[in-house]
């Protein structure tokens, strides 16, 4: 009987540790630790959606309301009729904004994507002299910030008569250090070199190597490349600032912030400025949302393979 004791104390202790734990992916997690971490996304889904939540309500306002009502209270539903006056203020200006940006995103980060995920495939794939310094100026240039080097790059865009030009905004961003060494990364580690030596054997060119299979073994390093281009692209300011200054070739984010300063003097402005605002949220959240299903995809095949 004295031996028996021990055990049965001890067994209220092991279902106390067993309830404390829960099985995740075939693993055991601690529930305090599964609590900090909901809480902690909870909180930061909340600190990203608050703003988009008040940016809806605040473009659903009229001008009066919007200053005269608290931030989250709803008001009279203008939202309708502020897309209205969106459109015809200033000849419809918004929209040729909305087209320069489209412009700039897509064909810029198609084109940056090009350059990086060919860029990257060379570094990973050939071994030539140089190499490794290569590298290391690309890993050193993620250092620089983008508003230390946007003076000098207007000033070699200038010199070289580009300034106030698709283009002038086009080429500078075809340099993204950062998508050719995650492109060089990607390529290392799913471009294996045995299936490259092979497809030279059987008499493939290194362009059609590159485009059969190395674009496809890296499609979910070019994804992930492209949204960060296109993000980047899209949120440009500085640059486009300096370089542009007729009001047909700006972006959204240089035309909204104009049109911020000048509601200063000009009240109806204050409202469109947040209306635009809200519409230009929407082509972000399309992109990114078309393109996670390619994310999980190239993920699940990725897992698959090793």
């Amino acid at each position: 009987m004295a031996s028996s004791t021990p055990t049965a104390r001890v067994a209220p202790v092991n279902r106390l540790r067993r309830s404390s734990t829960t099985m995740v992916g075939g693993e055991r997690v601690s529930r305090l630790g599964m609590a900090i971490v909901t809480a902690i996304m909870i909180v930061a889904a909340a600190y990203f959606l608050i703003p988009v939540l008040w940016l809806v309500i605040a473009s659903t306002k009229s001008t009066g309301d919007l200053f005269s009502t608290p931030g989250f209270a709803l008001a009279e539903f203008h939202l309708w009729d502020n897309l209205v006056a969106l459109s015809t203020y200033d000849g419809g200006i918004f929209w040729r904004w909305s087209l320069n940006s489209v412009i700039y995103s897509v064909l810029g980060s198609a084109l940056t994507t090009f350059v990086c995920v060919l860029t990257g495939y060379a570094m990973a794939v050939y071994r030539f002299r140089g190499r490794s310094a290569l590298l290391a100026i690309v890993l050193g240039s993620m250092l620089v910030p983008g508003t230390v080097i946007a003076q000098p790059t207007y000033v070699l865009l200038l010199g070289l008569g580009l300034d106030n030009s698709y283009a002038g905004l086009l080429l500078p961003a075809l340099v993204y250090p950062f998508g050719v060494l995650l492109c060089y990364i990607y390529a290392q580690s799913s471009v294996p070199l045995e299936l490259v030596e092979a497809a030279r054997l059987d008499g493939a060119g290194e362009f059609r190597i590159f485009g059969t299979i190395g674009m496809r073994l890296m499609s979910t390093g070019i994804v992930t490349v492209l949204l960060f281009a296109f993000l980047g692209s899209w949120n440009s300011y500085i640059l486009p600032l300096l370089v542009l200054s007729d009001s047909e070739l700006m972006p959204l984010t240089v035309g909204l912030t104009g049109w911020s300063q000048a509601s200063i003097t000009i009240p109806g402005l204050q409202i469109l400025t947040v209306v635009g605002s809200l519409v230009s949220v929407i082509p972000i959240a399309i992109v990114f949302v078309s393109l996670q299903r390619y994310w999980r995809s190239g993920l699940t095949a990725g897992g698959l393979r090793g």
